[in-house]
């Protein structure tokens, strides 16, 4: 998810009027934590949704959901806060790590290319006998990014960063995928030289060029300290996700795959060890396989359920509960959903492939319509730009305009006809859970009024990403043509490589790649690698800006919605604290009143 600058005062200004806006029309705060009294332990934390996570495995995990579960029992060198006042969560916090590396306290070089970092004492895994998380943990994390059995879709991220990352990666991939002790062995006799364990309480980090961003990647779950357990099994296989350990405030007690989690105490894990976590409920519960969102927002408001897994309040529900002091609208800047097209789709005589075919597609869409869908002008906005406003590199612009955002078919058929493909059939898989659904119905008919054929297939197993469009062989064997997924970024702050990178760096497209439709243009490669090398935040925002701009020329994807999220609690839910990358509350926090 796979996934924001604020730093600028104009930036913030804006945020902090957009939270104003939203929190008038939300419900209110009485989940934030204003309810006197101490927190109470104890209970079960009841969750319900639809998917299981694509990866449970924190150095392939890259979707909002795991992203919330993970947190609970892999933690990072940093972190963010939870919070409901959107600013607080933006700030690199230390996690594991003992402090915020700074050139004042000698963290980091002169020249700004050597981090040095120290660990926090007393943070233990759950092992028999347990034992510290030790700074080769966190080595064993980093190198894992590369295994070939489930590679991260964010390894690109450091590979660009780290001294001799690229080189471990391309040998890494060699090894058979299907051998855990194949891998375990690479990663264990190989090392990245930009990458060292000077004793069990100090990492040193090398990198290739000085990155403002680092401290960033470095809250990302996919840089989770490992322990050497996991070199015992193939990475987020099924042994895997059967013998996770722990090092937060929780552990994975029981798993059935694609339908249930019952999480409980960690017995080693101390709070005063961890200034981002707390625990408070005893258990949580999170029960999957109900597609319905009608149904799961049924069971919280009866109190069945507390909170929701993967599922917004619906939009039916919204004029009902919009007052209610359960509800709330998060602001959460995001490109959410969108629409991209596999270019390397051999299905009507490649013609995904020309930008002039995207473009006259990308004139149909209508926006306004989907802005209903999704809850109306309180919970999103019509978006015509791959970064959301108040991000890195964020610039207005509207290539494909039409009054009131509600698309021009007839635009569409003119330039389709210009193009010679004016018979298209497009295969357009689905999420079955939340709105999706009605997302890619809305989009199909568009698509039909511009005289477009398309194939709708329901992906309900949880599958979506992790096997049908980040999969290159089946972009290649044309399995699909047009999709709508959303982008949250990674990470707020100094944040213009998590959106543009992940997305559109043609070099990057592999099996996990979050550039889904295989999109590779030498431009835009260049303008990443620019922007990765500028001297400080505002010139690199005017290159993720010239890069946006030139993907929107090419319309490698068609910008939807910037969305927030709607989010509804039971009744006894306490301290409900927002976690935007998990795009929900941090379990962690909340407790229960009975």
């Amino acid at each position: 998810m796979a996934r924001v600058a604020r730093k600028a005062a104009a930036g913030l200004t804006g945020l902090t009027v957009l939270a104003g806006m939203l929190s008038a029309c939300g419900g209110g705060d009485r989940p934030a934590g204003a309810v006197a009294g101490p927190p109470r332990k104890g209970g079960t934390l009841r969750i319900v949704g639809s998917s299981d996570v694509e990866h449970l495995d924190t150095a392939s995990a890259n979707s909002a959901g795991s992203y919330g579960l993970t947190r609970t029992f892999a933690r990072t060198l940093f972190g963010t806060r939870a919070s409901n006042v959107f600013a607080e969560t933006v700030a690199v916090q230390a996690d594991v790590a003992a402090r915020i590396p700074t050139r004042e306290n000698g963290g980091i070089s002169a020249d700004r290319r050597v981090y040095t970092v120290h660990l926090r004492p007393g943070v233990r895994w759950n092992t028999e006998p347990p034992r510290p998380v030790t700074a080769a943990d966190f080595v064993r994390g980093f190198k894992r990014l590369c295994n070939p059995a489930s590679p991260s879709s964010g390894k690109g991220y450091y590979i660009d960063t780290i001294q001799g990352m690229d080189t471990f990666c391309r040998g890494f991939a060699r090894v058979d995928a299907k051998d855990a002790a194949a891998i375990a062995a690479y990663q264990n006799e190989h090392d990245v030289p930009g990458l060292r364990a000077a004793d069990d309480d100090t990492l040193v980090f090398r990198l290739r060029r000085p990155a403002g961003d680092f401290l960033n990647l470095l809250t990302l779950q996919y840089t989770a300290a490992a322990p050497r357990e996991y070199d015992r099994h193939l990475p987020d296989g099924p042994e895997f996700r059967q013998h996770t350990l722990s090092n937060g405030p929780y552990r994975i007690a029981e798993y059935r795959p694609g339908r249930s989690y019952l999480l409980t105490h960690n017995p080693v894990w101390r709070p005063e060890t961890d200034p981002l976590r707390s625990r408070h409920a005893a258990r949580i519960q999170i029960t999957l396989g109900q597609d319905s969102p009608e149904a799961v927002q049924q069971q919280i408001e009866r109190g069945d359920a507390d909170l929701s897994w993967d599922q917004p309040v619906p939009t039916a529900a919204l004029p009902r509960v919009r007052r209610d002091r359960r509800f709330a609208i998060r602001e959460l800047p995001s490109n959410n959903p969108y629409l991209v097209f596999n270019t390397r789709s051999p299905n009507n005589g490649g013609a995904l492939a020309k930008p002039e075919v995207r473009r006259a597609l990308a004139h149909a869409v209508d926006r306004s319509a989907l802005v209903k869908i999704v809850g109306g002008p309180d919970v999103a906005q019509p978006l015509h730009t791959v970064i959301p406003p108040g991000t890195t590199g964020y610039a207005p612009s509207d290539r494909y305009a039409t009054p009131g955002a509600v698309g021009d078919p007839g635009k569409c058929r003119e330039l389709l006809g210009r193009t010679g493909h004016r018979d298209l059939t497009l295969r357009f898989p689905y999420r079955t859970n939340s709105v999706h659904r009605l997302i890619a119905q809305s989009i199909a008919a568009n698509l039909e009024a511009c005289g477009v054929r398309t194939r709708l297939t329901a992906d309900s197993g949880g599958n979506f990403h992790a096997r049908t469009i980040s999969t290159p062989e089946q972009a290649r064997a044309g399995a699909w043509d047009i999709a709508a997924p959303g982008w949250i970024p990674d990470w707020y702050g100094n944040n213009g490589r998590t959106l543009i990178a992940p997305l559109f760096d043609g070099r990057d497209w592999e099996t996990g790649s979050t550039n889904y439709g295989g999109y590779d243009d030498f431009v835009v490669n260049g303008l990443i690698d620019a922007a990765l090398t500028a001297p400080d935040e505002r010139h690199a925002a005017g290159l993720w800006q010239q890069a946006d701009q030139k993907v929107t020329q090419d319309a490698a994807i068609v910008p939807l919605l910037n969305r927030s999220a709607t989010l509804f609690t039971s009744e006894r839910v306490r301290n409900a604290r927002f976690l935007p990358t998990a795009a929900g509350y941090d379990y962690t926090h909340i407790w229960l009143s009975s």
